[in-house]
């Protein structure tokens, strides 16, 4: 009689995408949610953004969440996410997400600073064109009935100079456009940066404010940007100047501003962001620059084009899936980033597919020495093991043998400090 060989103990496999529930709140672009569905996850979409109990009841079951900028996510909106992988900002700024508490729950944040890079830079040269020729001022006369074809107050830009605050994506594209029109180029950054073209970096703040016909404004939001442009700083400015501010609401005085407008001192302003903005479409927008006709407004569209958004979608998608399919955690803003190959192994002319453990825990002294202790103990074959830490936590991958990837992520789970382990079959 013929012994029957023992079948092999079956090994388990990761969740199944279908079951990973992807919530896009805000209307993302449809383009990302197409991405995901062929993808195989399940998304679920709003049009608007979530606020209160109905965030906290939707992101109850939610793996990824991807949300633009009126969606806050607190420490009680994580709190009340426990199946939470990921969060994807589709949108170039993380504030809304308190993004040191998704570090310490193991929670990736991704945005997309890039993808509205022309988009911004566009509209910036567009509005230095229309303060300068009084352009929406005309309109609105003509609108009214007044014939007034003047050229008093109207120039062309051509030899004019501008000041670009912040020279990082968006402050450069602006620089390349704004010569290519004839303009002259400065700008200041808080770090050196590489002139594009025949821009020149300024020693100062106040060096630019002085020297400049139009000054624009592309910094960040931080403590050190907040009323950048104050009373102080507007007197600097070149009498008959004009200011534009598509950066962040929080970096120009507005009753400063009003006030030197008013006055005469600063001849017209362009403003697409405000310290105070309405959370949607019908709600009160109040500003003391509101009913100047040298000063135009638009409602935070600076990245608002079909182009950008379609971008911003595909980049931030791209991200989400690659760190749920295999963990790579490459453009996150608060864990260590770590860019990781596919799971497959390579022995001459045969591949394997290698078991990934995904684990992330409190950066403290002794963890990696546990962690190497078990796989030690268990016998583990290690085909790869990949390690990035900052200062809050530690994430660590390990591509293993498919036979031990079970036993070694039950005995991971149990690492004094761990925050999160995840197994990828």
């Amino acid at each position: 009689m013929t012994a029957t060989a023992a079948k092999p103990k079956p090994v388990p496999t990761s969740f199944p995408k279908e079951r990973i529930k992807i919530l896009l709140l805000e209307g993302v672009h449809k383009r990302g949610e197409d991405i995901l569905r062929a993808e195989g996850f399940h998304v679920e979409t709003h049009a608007k953004a979530l606020e209160g109990d109905a965030l906290l009841r939707a992101v109850a079951d939610a793996h990824v969440l991807g949300i633009r900028s009126k969606t806050t996510v607190t420490r009680e909106v994580l709190a009340a996410a426990p199946r939470l992988l990921t969060i994807g900002c589709f949108c170039i700024g993380t504030n809304q997400v308190d993004t040191r508490e998704a570090c310490g729950r193991g929670v990736p944040v991704f945005n997309s600073p890039f993808s509205n890079t022309r988009s911004v830079a566009e509209l910036t040269v567009a509005e230095v064109i229309a303060l300068h020729r009084g352009l929406v001022d005309k309109s609105v006369g003509l609108h009214r009935g007044d014939w007034d074809k003047s050229a008093s107050g109207a120039h062309e830009i051509r030899g004019r100079t501008i000041g670009i605050v912040g020279y990082g994506h968006i402050g450069s594209q602006v620089s390349v456009l704004a010569e290519a029109m004839g303009m002259r180029v400065l700008f200041h950054d808080v770090t050196p940066k590489l002139a594009l073209g025949n821009a020149r970096q300024v020693r100062s703040l106040g060096e630019l404010l002085a020297e400049s016909d139009v000054v624009t404004l592309h910094v960040p939001a931080t403590k050190q940007t907040e009323n950048l442009i104050g009373r102080a700083q507007i007197a600097q400015m070149r009498p008959g100047a004009f200011l534009i501010n598509n950066a962040r609401g929080s970096v120009v005085d507005l009753d400063a501003l009003a006030d030197s407008l008013r006055a005469g001192r600063v001849a017209g302003a362009a403003l697409d962001v405000f310290p105070v903005e309405p959370a949607g479409k019908g709600d009160i927008f109040a500003s003391p620059v509101q009913g100047m006709k040298n000063v135009i407004l638009t409602p935070h569209i600076g990245g608002s084009t079909e182009e950008a958004q379609e971008s911003i979608a595909v980049d931030v998608v791209g991200k989400l899936a690659r760190f749920v399919n295999n963990g790579s955690t490459t453009g996150a803003v608060n864990v260590p980033e770590v860019d990781l190959p596919e799971q497959v192994r390579s022995d001459g002319e045969i591949e394997h597919r290698t078991h990934r453990i995904l684990h992330f825990h409190r950066n403290v002294p002794g963890v990696l020495g546990h962690i190497n202790a078990i796989t030690a103990e268990l016998g583990v074959n290690v085909n790869a093991q990949y390690l990035r830490t900052n200062e809050q936590i530690g994430y660590v991958v390990l591509d293993v043998d498919p036979s031990d990837a079970p036993s070694l992520d039950d005995r991971l789970r149990t690492v004094p400090d761990t925050v999160r382990v995840r197994a990828l079959w």
